[in-house]
């Protein structure tokens, strides 16, 4: 008996990968998070299959369900939206299942920040704008942010902010990017990327919030700050460029030589 932690994606049924697929399509027992995880998923669930939605469930009913599936030999999928890598809660999951000698795996799945950019139809890294990518939060009730990890510190470096879990304190994140970024600062909000009620908010700093003030948007939004996002004139990447040589491009005229 295994449990399979499946990242589903960031909304769209078809972004679940194949092999999440394939594991909940054999596994007789499925936990899945009810709130962010579309119901389309659950037909994959072979028939007569155990389905729990967790929403509702506390971890120590979590790992019942856990101690009762591997008791009775039944493989578990456990479906989570998005990636598993980050703000997932799978970390303490894992570490009952440690102490219970259960096995499991990891399946990722496509993040949201991922699905986001897909939808701006942006790159996230571009050449001497920025190459690095944060991904970020603000302090909320489920715990709070770490003394050193401020927006402020990572603004200070000029990289794209991907913020999530953020929506309810755009105000604040405006005023502490502001600083850093300027106001004319690019930034997107992407709400339920790849849902079909997926909406994309785009402004500056200075006017996100104005433009947002007209929007109901709550929970499940994503904000995307950085140059990047309005930097048509950036330098072209040398890696397709004729006079960047590299092992694979030269390997045929070394072979004609």
């Amino acid at each position: 008996m295994t449990v399979h932690f499946i990242g589903a994606g960031p909304g769209a049924p078809d972004l679940i990968t194949l092999r999440g697929r394939d594991l909940l399509a054999r596994c007789p027992v499925c936990l899945y998070a009810g709130s962010l995880v579309p119901k389309e998923l659950l037909a994959h669930c072979p028939k007569g299959a155990r389905i729990l939605d967790t929403a509702p469930m506390a971890l120590d009913a979590i790992e019942a369900e856990f101690l009762r599936a591997h008791r009775a030999g039944e493989d578990v999928a456990r479906l989570h939206s998005g990636d598993l890598s980050v703000w997932s809660a799978m970390g303490e999951q894992l570490r009952r299942l440690d102490a219970l000698a259960i096995p499991y795996t990891v399946t990722p799945g496509v993040p949201s920040f991922a699905a986001a950019a897909a939808a701006l139809k942006r790159e996230l890294t571009l050449p001497e704008v920025a190459q690095s990518l944060v991904l970020t939060r603000v302090s909320g009730r489920a715990s709070a942010m770490p003394e050193r990890e401020t927006l402020a510190n990572f603004a200070r470096t000029g990289a794209t902010l991907a913020i999530h879990l953020a929506i309810h304190a755009l105000e604040r994140v405006v005023a502490e990017l502001t600083t850093h970024y300027g106001g004319e600062c690019p930034v997107a909000i992407v709400y339920r990327a790849t849902w079909p009620d997926e909406r994309i908010i785009e402004g500056s700093l200075s006017t996100i919030t104005t433009l947002m003030a007209k929007e109901r948007v709550e929970r499940t939004a994503l904000i995307l700050v950085g140059p990047v996002l309005g930097a048509p004139d950036f330098r072209e990447s040398a890696l397709y460029s004729s006079d960047y040589r590299r092992r694979y491009r030269d390997a045929g005229t070394q072979d004609q030589g």
